[in-house]
């Protein structure tokens, strides 16, 4: 991995994470959210380690069901992905 892939990773789960903090920050005080569709985008693009950690560590939508869903969904995409990746390109 290249370091501009090293950095566009890094940034994006940094940001996921905060993202997941902010929008649990204002729940909490019935402020306009940050969009579960824009949490999700963040997730899917590569954000996914801010994404599960900012979820756990806030305990931040955990309970709903269908975005744990989708984020389970977004992982199992990941993966196949990678290992088509892996497999196939060589």
């Amino acid at each position: 991995m290249n370091e501009f892939s090293t950095a566009f990773f890094a940034t994006l789960n940094i940001g996921s994470f905060i993202c997941f903090g902010l929008d649990k920050r204002k729940a909490q005080k019935n402020k306009h959210r940050i969009p579960e569709r824009l949490l999700l985008i963040m997730t899917l693009l590569g954000g996914t380690i801010g994404s599960v950690l900012g979820m756990l560590l806030f305990n931040h939508k955990i309970s709903k069901r269908s975005f744990v869903l989708k984020i389970l969904g977004i992982i199992l995409l990941q993966i196949l992905v990678i290992y088509l990746i892996y497999n196939y390109t060589k």
